[in-house]
């Protein structure tokens, strides 16, 4: 069940969208719900978001995916239109729009804005965690983030390189691999058992994995220790 205000946005994003091809700003709609400030649509449209009728979509600013609106909705010329007479939208199940904040634009279907990779598991940045995991799920990501070649992501456990801007919880996206040149950030196996993404160093006959974080020491171990699984080509975080 959606509070009153929750189903206003809701209506207000996908009528605008439907009307005008161009989506309300944050201010557009404080004042619509009349609201004191934007912090309470940000927890709007969290809300939608935890109930599953929108998805905000990663490196996109304020970009939102309309996943399903109430089932109360009843088709109108086209569209749908709410029980009580609210405004025009999307059926639930037809296909999703894409709204963005950030400049007039007429929305893309989500299946252009978007590609899938596999969730290997999590990765440690930090002292090296349990050996890559099994495929558990997919996760969206932009096109435009990937090119030729296997791409996978991992979740991030520690803080290790945070100075790279890389934090816990944050999804790295993987282009596998065995080789990357010096300085790279790499998924490096070591011991054929611990998996860790650090920054990768050679030298002669050894291999450094270095750390983004004072607090970490350098590790450096024999060349034979270390497998190159992949390396880093983009970062997913939601806030």
């Amino acid at each position: 069940m959606l509070t009153a205000k929750q189903k206003e946005l809701l209506l207000l994003i996908q009528s605008r969208l439907a009307e005008t091809g161009v989506p309300p700003s944050f201010e557009e709609m404080k004042e619509a719900l009349d609201l004191k400030s934007k912090s309470g649509i940000h927890r709007l449209i969290t809300a939608l978001e935890e109930r599953g009728f929108i998805r905000r979509l990663p490196h996109r600013a304020r970009a939102l995916e309309i996943v399903k609106l109430p089932d109360n909705m009843q088709p109108f010329g086209g569209q749908t239109r709410s029980a009580d007479g609210g405004p025009p939208a999307l059926r639930s199940g037809t296909s999703a729009s894409v709204v963005s904040f950030n400049a007039p634009r007429v929305a893309e279907p989500a299946q252009r804005l978007i590609s899938t990779v596999p969730m290997m598991g999590r990765i440690a940045a930090g002292v090296p965690i349990a050996a890559i995991q099994d495929h558990t799920k997919d996760v969206h990501v932009p096109p435009d983030m990937i090119n030729s070649g296997e791409h996978f992501a991992l979740e991030v456990k520690g803080d290790s390189m945070i100075d790279a801007g890389i934090h816990e919880g944050d999804t790295v996206v993987i282009r596998r691999t065995s080789t990357a040149e010096n300085g790279a950030i790499v998924v490096a196996l070591v011991d054929d058992e611990e998996a860790t993404l650090k920054r990768l160093r050679r030298k002669g006959s050894t291999v450094a994995l270095e750390a983004a974080n004072p607090l970490y020491e350098t590790r450096i171990f024999r060349a034979d220790q270390v497998a190159i699984q992949g390396q880093l080509v983009g970062l997913l975080r939601r806030y």
